[in-house]
């Protein structure tokens, strides 16, 4: 498991700041919805990088598990834990995908201070974010952190 400690999930902005919202009503568990079948399988942390056109990490959760399955078995199941408001809007999130992956996770952390890009790079070696995300091991994880609290 140390070579998949922690993943790096790709969010955009308007997602991630519902994510900080449902933080902040006290929600003990959460849900991000990916089209299809992605995301980690197992792993230990979410590392959360806020895309375009902040380009950094800017929070963490604890990983729980990822749920594959159909979009209303998962809606009925999972919903009350995403940041989608209804499930029309979940819909049309989904632009009629049917295959849908929730990525469950708990205490999610959000950092007064961020990781840029250029000190993932410097740590990683990841010149450009790839769209489905990252594993990254336990030693590169926790030079990432020191940058989180420090």
């Amino acid at each position: 498991m140390s070579e998949r400690y922690a993943y790096i999930l790709l969010s955009n902005e308007k997602w991630w700041n519902r994510l900080c919202n449902q933080k902040r009503s006290r929600k003990a568990s959460h849900a991000f919805v990916r089209k299809g079948t992605v995301g980690p399988k197992k792993t230990e942390l979410i590392l959360f990088y806020v895309t375009y056109p902040f380009k950094e990490i800017r929070g963490s959760g604890e990983f729980v598990e990822r749920v594959v399955g159909s979009a209303g078995n998962l809606w009925k199941d999972y919903g009350q834990e995403t940041c989608i408001k209804s499930f029309k809007e979940y819909l049309a999130f989904l632009q009629g995908r049917t295959s849908i992956t929730f990525i469950r996770f708990k205490n999610l952390h959000v950092s007064d201070t961020s990781i840029s890009m250029n000190d993932i790079s410097r740590v990683t070696g990841i010149n450009r974010m790839p769209r489905s995300g990252r594993y990254i091991n336990k030693e590169t994880t926790q030079k990432l952190l020191k940058v989180f609290f420090a």
